[in-house]
């Protein structure tokens, strides 16, 4: 196994990512969207926090009529972020991508949000349709921008700075899988003992730096997560899209997405919570055959590892933020640990 050309989840032909920021004065949100290939992706989902802000993931269920998405949205706001939805699925229709009905396309646009508001100082500075409309018009395939842009622009991860990551893996059959992650959560991406990220032990081979952090490090991370300020119900939540070019029915994308919420598992803790609403899409393109059982087996255990090294990822690629709504420091600024190799900045 290895990561595809660019550790992203743009490794997955077809699929495009675009970022856009709010813009204007105390403003810290920002929305990303996950672009599908033309005619579409088949598509699951699975919302496991108690406070999620969620649109079309009634649709994604097995039953149900329309089997394939246009693009996938991650967005800051909070409910109102859901808004940006609007401006992508303009953008598709004019595009004339769409599920067919009389007289045009409707557009298939599931998206999530996550919690951001007031962290720039302005709580009216949120995602709208335009925001929307400004990450369609960005996506792009190749190097994925990561840490503090998009969804990920006023994320937080446990007090210290969250963002967007992303990682993929091509495996022994050559079936691809990735993912991209907006990590905005209650829990701590660190392990309290050493000041590592939990989410590393699950890197490939010189992903990750191997570097021991300084015991003052250790006690100012430490720190941070005991001044986080996200324990108000529904103020957090991390958001993913897990992609692969497998073939796959929309109850294999379901049970994909399941599956890959391990990966928060395994890089965050804890995670669920209350206060968290966290969310994973599923994407199947269908550019190689279905799996049978061994291959499958290897999907989902890969879609798990992704989702953890994309959490690694987007908090290695964070940033310090000072605003008038607070500050929060960034993993790298604390301990000094250097930049992953791979993934676009």
């Amino acid at each position: 196994m290895h990561a595809g050309a660019h550790n992203a989840i743009t490794d997955i032909p077809g699929i495009l990512v675009g970022h856009a920021a709010v813009t204007g004065e105390d403003a810290l949100s920002g929305t990303t969207v996950v672009l599908c290939p033309r005619g579409g992706a088949t598509a699951g989902a699975d919302v496991r926090g108690a406070a999620p802000g969620t649109r079309e993931t009634d649709l994604l269920a097995p039953g149900n009529s329309v089997q394939r998405v246009h693009a996938v949205v991650l967005s800051g706001g909070s409910a109102y972020g859901l808004a940006a939805a609007q401006g992508v699925m303009d953008r598709l229709e004019a595009a004339g991508e769409g599920f067919p009905v009389p007289g045009g396309v409707v557009p298939i646009v599931p998206a999530a949000v996550l919690f951001d508001l007031g962290r720039g100082g302005r709580f009216t500075a949120r995602p709208t349709a335009e925001t929307g409309a400004a990450a369609y018009d960005a996506a792009a395939p190749g190097p994925v921008l990561q840490g503090v842009v998009g969804a990920g622009t006023g994320a937080t991860a446990g007090g210290l700075k969250g963002g967007i990551g992303s990682a993929s893996v091509v495996l022994d059959d050559g079936t691809t899988v990735a993912a991209l992650v907006a990590v905005n959560a209650t829990g701590s991406p660190v392990h309290g003992p050493t000041g590592r990220l939990l989410g590393a032990r699950h890197g490939l081979p010189g992903e990750f730096p191997d570097t021991e952090v300084a015991p003052e490090a250790v006690e100012e991370l430490a720190a941070v997560f005991r001044r986080r300020r996200t324990l108000t119900p529904a103020t957090a939540t991390s958001l993913a899209v897990v992609a692969t070019d497998a073939t796959l029915d929309k109850a294999g994308c379901g049970r994909l997405a399941t599956v890959a919420h391990d990966g928060y598992a395994r890089s965050l803790d804890p995670v669920h919570t209350a206060m968290d609403g966290d969310a994973i899409f599923a994407l199947a393109t269908g550019d190689r055959e279905a799996p049978g059982p061994e291959a499958l087996y290897a999907l989902h255990a890969a879609a798990a590892d992704v989702v953890a090294r994309a959490v690694v990822h987007a908090v290695l690629a964070a940033t310090p933020v000072s605003t008038r709504g607070g500050s929060w420091p960034s993993y790298r600024s604390v301990t000094g640990v250097g930049e992953p190799a791979g993934g676009a900045r």
